[in-house]
């Protein structure tokens, strides 16, 4: 039977030992997060000058590296560190897997109002029509597009507006009678 005076050194041995690793780890993990500080700033650089629909891509795309690196970094920075991420990594993918399934609608108009923003079918102030409702743009975001029209506003998902034919009935601030057209910026 092991004294506690064994048990002790045996401790204070393991802790040496890992005390590098950790270091190390550490090391790992700070560099990948001034890396994932470094993408957020380059796609907010670019943005500066972009439009305000590329701005606002730019912005998640550079968000969602900017976490991807940070999480690719803890793993890396844990593995350093001697901890076996094998389940953890199969266990983010099962995850990702059953978040995708149970987020399939949310995704849909996610990626549907990235492709709205970036191929840009209409603009804000320009009247379409689209499945039955016709109105103006005045906002449009990565999960719907707002319509007004006659005082009442429609809010229809990017999903919505990428699978149906939009007729643009006006463009710009010339918009016809009863549609008021509203500025965000």
């Amino acid at each position: 039977m092991k004294t506690f005076d064994q048990s002790f050194q045996e401790l204070i041995g393991e802790v040496i030992l890992w005390v590098p690793k950790a270091a190390v780890g550490l090391l790992i993990l700070f560099g990948f997060w001034l890396g994932s500080i470094l993408v957020w700033n380059i796609f907010l650089r670019f943005g500066r000058s972009a439009d305000f629909n590329t701005r606002y891509v730019l912005r998640v795309v550079g968000r969602t590296l900017s976490v991807v690196t940070l999480i690719f970094g803890g793993v890396t920075a844990l593995g350093t560190m001697g901890i076996n991420v094998s389940a953890l990594v199969a266990g983010l993918g099962l995850t990702g897997f059953a978040l995708g399934f149970g987020l399939k609608d949310i995704l849909s108009n996610l990626v549907s109002g990235v492709l709205i923003l970036l191929y840009r079918p209409f603009s804000v102030n320009e009247q379409i029509s689209v499945a039955g409702m016709e109105g103006v743009v005045t906002e449009i975001d990565l999960r719907y597009t707002r319509l007004e029209r006659d005082g009442k506003t429609y809010l229809i998902p990017n999903s919505i507006l990428i699978t149906n034919t939009i007729e643009l009935v006006s463009r710009g601030e010339n918009v016809g009678s009863g549609l008021r057209p509203v500025t965000h910026v």
